[in-house]
Parts: C-alpha cells; sequence; structure tokens
C-alpha cells in the first residue's frame, strides 16, 4: 500500500480544497485511487439490475434491464460525486447488496414497484432526519475503539470473501442444507480453468506490488489481467458461465444510450395502502436499519484505513458524510435502483493512497462517462477486479488487530464476533448488531454496565427487536 507523504503546504486551490497535501496524498494518488475503486464495483451496474429484474411485484410487472442499468449508473455517479465533493472522503456509493434484494422479494411482492422504491425514499429521509438531530453521529462516537476495530477487521474479512467468491475460487456448495460445510474450494472441491488461474495470479502480482510498494500497485494489478483475460478468451473462446457475470472481450458496440425511463417513478405513501401501516413501518425499518449499519461499518472500516479517523476513533466531518449517505438512499429510490449506500470495496482506492474526495470525483466521473460506454465499463472480470479485495482485506487486518486490547474480553469478545460474524453471515449489518448486543450484555453480567453509553443500549435493543421480528410475526 502507498505510504502516507509528510503533510505540506496546498499548492493550489484543489490541493486546499480537497485537503491533498495536508492528508499526505497527491493527485496522482487519488486518480488512481479512484480508477481503482470504479474497476472494484464495477459490477453493481450488471448486477443490481439483475436481482431487481428477477423479481415482479403483486401485480406481476417486471423492472426493465436497460432501464435499470440507467439508473444504477446515474444514481452511483450522483452519489459518489456528492460524497467527494461534500464529505471528501474516497467513499464511492451504489445500489447496496442485501438491501437491493430485501426491495425485490419482500417488498415488492407486496405492492407496486413505485411504492416499493417510495419505501426506499422514506427510509433514506428518516436517516438523514437521524443526522440532522445529531443521533447518527452520537451512535458512531458511542461505540469503543477496540469493537470499531474488530468492526474494520470484519470487513476486510467479509470483502475478502467477497473476493474468493465472486473470482471462482471459493464457491457454494449446491446442497448446502444437507452438507457439514457451505463452501468448497473451486467449483467441485478443486481448482481449475483459466479464470481462476488469472484470479490466482492477480493475487501474487497485486501483493507482490504491494510489497514492492509500486505506485499504483492495484490499478496495474487489474489493468494486466483484465487484459490477460481478454487475450485467454479470445483464444480459448469459453463459455459465459466460466466467467460469471462479466465476459472479458471488447464489446461490438461500446456505446448505448441511457433511458432513464425509472427515474422518478416512485410512490412514497402508496405502499402503506397496500400493506398496511405497522407492516410499512417495518418495511421501512427493515430498509433503515440495512443501509445505517452497512454505511456505518464501511465509513469506519474505510475511515481507519484511510487514516481518516483521529486517535479516539472519532471522524472529523462525519455529519457531511453521513447527510449524503442519507441522500444517497433516497435518491436511489427516487431512481428505482434501490437504496445507495457507501460500498467497501472503496478500500481499494484507499489501498492504492486515496484519502480525499478527489478519488470521489474520478470515480463519480468514470460512472457518468459508463452511462454511455456500460458495455466497455462491464468488460473487466471480477476474476481482474477481486485480486484487490483480497489484498487490501489483508491490509486492513494487519492495520488494526493490534489495536485492540485482547486483554479486557468485555472488549475483545464482541470484537472478535462482529469480525466472524460478518463474513459467516455474509452481511456488515449482522457483525455490528452481534457485536453490540454482546458488548452490552457482557458489560451488563460483569457489573460494568455504568460505562456504557446511552446510544450503546439504545442500538443493541433496536438489534434485539430486529431479530426477534420474525418470530414475533412481524416481518
Amino acid at each position: 500500500m502507498s505510504t502516507s507523504a509528510p503533510a505540506a503546504a496546498p499548492t493550489n486551490a484543489v490541493d486546499r480544497y480537497f485537503k491533498i497535501s495536508e492528508r499526505g496524498s497527491t493527485v496522482a494518488r487519488e486518480i488512481r485511487g479512484g480508477f481503482a475503486t470504479f474497476f472494484a464495483m464495477a459490477y453493481i451496474i450488471v448486477l443490481n439490475p439483475i436481482i431487481l429484474s428477477s423479481a415482479k411485484d403483486m401485480y406481476g410487472h417486471q423492472l426493465d434491464g436497460g432501464q435499470l442499468v440507467t439508473a444504477t449508473v446515474l444514481t452511483a455517479a450522483f452519489s459518489t460525486l456528492l460524497m467527494g465533493v461534500i464529505g471528501n472522503v474516497p467513499i464511492a456509493l451504489a445500489a447496496g447488496l442485501g438491501v437491493n434484494t430485501v426491495v425485490a422479494l419482500q417488498l415488492a411482492p407486496r405492492m407496486s414497484w413505485p411504492d416499493a422504491m417510495g419505501m426506499v425514499v422514506l427510509a433514506g429521509f428518516v436517516v438523514m432526519l437521524l443526522v440532522a438531530t445529531g443521533l447518527r453521529e452520537r451512535v458512531m462516537n458511542a461505540v469503543p475503539l477496540g469493537l470499531r476495530k474488530g468492526i474494520s477487521i470484519g470487513i476486510g474479512l467479509f470483502i475478502m470473501l467477497i473476493g474468493l467468491v465472486d473470482s471462482g475460487f471459493v464457491s457454494r456448495i449446491p446442497d448446502v442444507a444437507h452438507t457439514t460445510v457451505p463452501l468448497q474450494l473451486g467449483a467441485g472441491g478443486h481448482l481449475h480453468g483459466w479464470p481462476v488461474l488469472i484470479f490466482a495470479l492477480g493475487v501474487l502480482l497485486t501483493l507482490t506490488l504491494l510489497i514492492r510498494k509500486t505506485p499504483g500497485a492495484i490499478l496495474i494489478s487489474i489493468v494486466a489481467m483484465t487484459v490477460l483475460a481478454v487475450v485467454v478468451q479470445l483464444v480459448t473462446d469459453l463459455p459465459a458461465a466460466a466467467w460469471g457475470l462479466t465476459v472479458p472481450q471488447w464489446p461490438g458496440n461500446p456505446l448505448s444510450a441511457p433511458d432513464f425511463g425509472l427515474v422518478g417513478q416512485v410512490s412514497p405513501f402508496g405502499g402503506f395502502g397496500k400493506v398496511g401501516v405497522l407492516t410499512g413501518v417495518l418495511f421501512v425499518f427493515t430498509v433503515l436499519l440495512s443501509c445505517f449499519f452497512d454505511a456505518m461499518g464501511t465509513i469506519l472500516g474505510v475511515g481507519d484505513e484511510a487514516k481518516l479517523t483521529k486517535p479516539d476513533g472519532t471522524f472529523p466531518g462525519i455529519n457531511r458524510v453521513l447527510l449524503v449517505d442519507g441522500l444517497a438512499v433516497a435518491s436511489g429510490g427516487a431512481t428505482s435502483s434501490s437504496a445507495t449506500t457507501c460500498f467497501v470495496e472503496s478500500t481499494a482506492g484507499v489501498g492504492e493512497g486515496a484519502r480525499t474526495g478527489l478519488a470521489n470525483v474520478m470515480t463519480g466521473a468514470l460512472f457518468t462517462v459508463s452511462l454511455f460506454l456500460t458495455p466497455l465499463a462491464t468488460m473487466v472480470p471480477s476474476q481482474a477486479a477481486t485480486p484487490a479485495l483480497v489484498a487490501v482485506g489483508f491490509l486492513i487486518l494487519a492495520g488494526s488487530v493490534r489495536d485492540i486490547d485482547w486483554s479486557d474480553f468485555t472488549i475483545a469478545v464482541p470484537a472478535f464476533l462482529a469480525m466472524v460474524m460478518m463474513p459467516f453471515t455474509y452481511s456488515i449489518t449482522n457483525g455490528i448488531g452481534i457485536g453490540f448486543i454482546s458488548f452490552c450484555t457482557l458489560r451488563l453480567t460483569t457489573g460494568r454496565a455504568r460505562g456504557v453509553p446511552v446510544a450503546m443500549w439504545v442500538v443493541a435493543a433496536v438489534f434485539v427487536f430486529y431479530y426477534a421480528m420474525p418470530a414475533l410475526g412481524l416481518t
């Protein structure tokens, strides 16, 4: 990973606005970081439309795939640029995985698509209300430093697992309900095929370049492996299924006209008439909880990795970051691309040395261009981009594990649970929830409850209710 340069006096207006020199970065690093983040998360351009277009609302209507591509890219570009200019952090945003499944499989079948997206808009406004009242910042600042580091490590392990799964290096065992383990090496318990080899070579190249402190290590690896993948596909003509979502081949026509037909197709309160007020409120709460804590974990994790947090764990200017996140959730609903949230793949850019919002400006610009070049933007296969996630996952763990007080079990155990539950349940929210609940419980049972911030008790109680909702018949 690039080392931070000593703080220097700003050299121009851009440097001064984004605090590039102050944070020990350079324009070149920010640009490289912006590219790396874009390529690491470009899969969302393909994946989000697949998830949403595969579901039907209560009337049997499906969303158009082409319009969903435009909506996904448009919202990612807008939110990422906004986070860069207002929040001044290298945290890109796009349609959140997990919450889009909630929208597609829980909300839409009970109402129309505009009604479901209206619930997302309401969740975004609630997030902004929590920011305005200062509650969201108090919750984030109330998290003990050791638990925050556990959350960061959990995110590192989580994105490493994402990289391994998306590349095909690790896969789900099909009959998971009847086997002793849910995952296996490769597609059948062993590694084979060109795509897996390209991923393995990408990991080795990325780590080698990082160890040698080569500028642009992650981006160089992504570009090099993409070129290799294109050559392999040209020579071998592998079936599309061998690569997954993206086949690495030059598109016949790299240009595509955006279709904005879904933008504005939203009904904020229509869903309440279909499912009732209580169920509607619970739907909004479910979307809110996922967006709130997924983003919180990502912001804390990326902030720690980018050295943007203070020694006491606080994050200067966090309210601006949280406000943009709330706007992003609402804008995702307004464009029918589902809730937009902070992407953990931003760590790929941070690994390149990105420390400011200028990296986001580059990532947002690339998303904007991809409105018209979607076929070209989606030619990077996951096997070329995911080695960055594996490498960055290690870097996050190496930089955070030593900061946890392992001698205090009331901190160490919750931190451990948070870090392992994220990859094991494939959810940042679950890791945070179990970490919060176990921290408050252990402090209570060991007679140290008085030192626990009120915000931690409130959030832990919310999580207990959230996990109890199915048993109470409220989902």
